[in-house]
């Protein structure tokens, strides 16, 4: 029987060639036009409070910040402020905290059959992701790493707009490469040299990929973690429960990737997507509850990437309107033939679907046992993904998954601050931690739904118009 998404063995790979992007003319100051609030203090005043520690959410709540920080919290009339500060009346709005999102692109499918090419998409990318309510992001991996580093620092002097970026260095890959851009890393000295040549340029992620060693995979993660960086996987020849003992600190892309139970695999060889392997497997066999206990000891987080999974199956996830508006006329007719002709494939076979939904059980029961779900949207354009609307329909897809609203959002705020090792800054509205903050108009703590409902976005205490953002990249997504 013809499994419907199986000739896609690489669906994560996102890879190719890249078309470069020209900077606009007037490169000064990006960043100003979408600005609504850039003042030293400020106070948020009459707020819905969701903290993003799951906790329920607590009315008529006064945030005050002050140089890019939250310096108080509370009651209006527990909060000291002078009184020339300047107010922004939120009018029972519920505020979250900004989006820690960790399986993030700034590139997108262009489709060519054989090579997989990829446009890069550096300013319209990071303008989404931020109208979306993502504050910080990690790049999954680079195609264009100094593109990327620039984008970081442009993004930092205001040349451009976006998150904070986690910059990944290109992928940690042996051969052969499932891609054009991925170096073949084959022995340890190799391997340690590529983290700190990419480490002394700036980068402070990286990722291993699908045909790495174990030997290899194990001096690049020593390597980072000397450093104090951080070191995810899309895995095949390395299995989860193997790189977990190493000391990975995500993986990507949930369970559905996991090698771990093919049969009469070989160490060290990627023998072919494990999909067919995972619908066979109970989630409460020995073998997957074992897994899933090593995991949450080693604690190493998995990362979810619902979005892009259901993005494949037609059935599970329809095309989202805002996110067919941004694209462009070449991406938009290659989207809607695929999704028409994927939507077909889909009625005669479900295997995608089950897939997805399976992956989704197993998710709900990892976070249950104690394991740290992450999330990112993984948006490269396959099945149509687009930066912040896929944002949006993963919280969307967890709470599908059976996560409370609350459960999602901190898997989308908290919990990704905690695998980065930075909670005492990020994810959660607390006194001290960055003003990294999310207006949106409903409660989408009791009804997720809501969460697309965005309207200012703060980002180190400076506030930003989602609807400008969105608006201004009207049909720039282009293949």
């Amino acid at each position: 029987m013809k499994t419907f998404g199986l000739t896609l063995i690489i669906f994560f790979a996102f890879v190719g060639s890249v078309t470069a992007v020209s900077p606009p003319k007037d490169f000064s100051d990006q960043s100003s036009q979408f600005v609504v609030s850039n003042t030293e203090s400020l106070l948020l005043v009459n707020a819905r409070v969701v903290d993003g520690t799951g906790a329920p959410a607590r009315n008529d709540q006064t945030i005050y910040i002050r140089g890019g920080k939250i310096a108080a919290l509370g009651s209006r009339s527990e909060i000291n402020a002078p009184e020339d500060t300047p107010v922004m009346d939120l009018m029972g709005q519920t505020l979250l905290p900004g989006f820690v999102m960790l399986h993030e692109h700034m590139f997108y499918n262009a489709s060519d059959p054989d090579w997989f090419i990829q446009s890069t998409q550096p300013v319209i990318f990071p303008r989404l992701y931020l109208a979306g309510g993502v504050t910080t992001a990690r790049t999954a991996g680079s195609f264009e790493p100094y593109t990327d580093l620039k984008v970081k620092q442009y993004i930092g002097n205001g040349r451009l707009v976006g998150p904070n970026f986690d910059t990944t260095a290109p992928f940690i890959e042996g051969a052969p490469a499932q891609f054009l851009q991925a170096p073949e890393i084959e022995t340890d000295i190799e391997a340690v040299r590529f983290v700190n040549y990419w480490a002394d340029r700036g980068m402070t992620s990286f990722k291993a990929y699908m045909n790495v060693k174990r030997s290899v995979l194990k001096a690049a993660i020593d390597a980072a973690h000397a450093r104090g960086l951080k070191v995810a996987g899309h895995l095949c020849s390395v299995t989860y429960a193997e790189a977990s003992d190493m000391g990975i600190d995500n993986l990507e892309h949930g369970f559905l990737l996991a090698t771990d139970f093919v049969k009469d695999r070989q160490p060290d060889v990627c023998s072919g997507f494990p999909l067919a392997r995972f619908m066979e497997m109970e989630l409460d066999s020995p073998e997957v509850q074992a897994l899933m206990d090593k995991l949450v000891k080693n604690k190493t987080a998995i990362t979810s990437t619902l979005a892009v999974l259901a993005r494949i199956s037609a059935t599970v996830n329809p095309p989202n309107e805002g996110a067919v508006e941004a694209l462009g006329h070449g991406a938009k007719a290659h989207y809607l033939g695929n999704h028409a002709r994927g939507y077909a494939q889909a009625l005669e076979n479900d295997i995608w679907e089950r897939a997805v939904r399976k992956e989704m059980a197993w998710e709900k029961a990892f976070h249950d046992k104690g394991g740290l779900v992450v999330t990112g949207s993984d948006t490269t354009g396959i099945g149509g993904t687009v930066a912040g609307f896929a944002n949006h329909e993963l919280l969307k897809l967890l709470v599908e998954a059976g996560f409370t609203p609350l459960e999602a959002i901190r898997i989308a705020t908290l919990n990704g601050a905690i695998s980065m090792d930075r909670a005492d800054e990020l994810g959660s509205i607390a006194v001290g931690k960055n003003a990294d903050l999310i207006v949106i108009n409903g409660k989408p703590d009791q009804d997720i739904a809501d969460i697309t409902n965005v309207v200012t976005v703060f980002k180190d205490g400076v506030g930003y118009d989602s609807q400008k953002l969105i608006k201004s990249s009207r049909g720039r997504v282009e293949n």
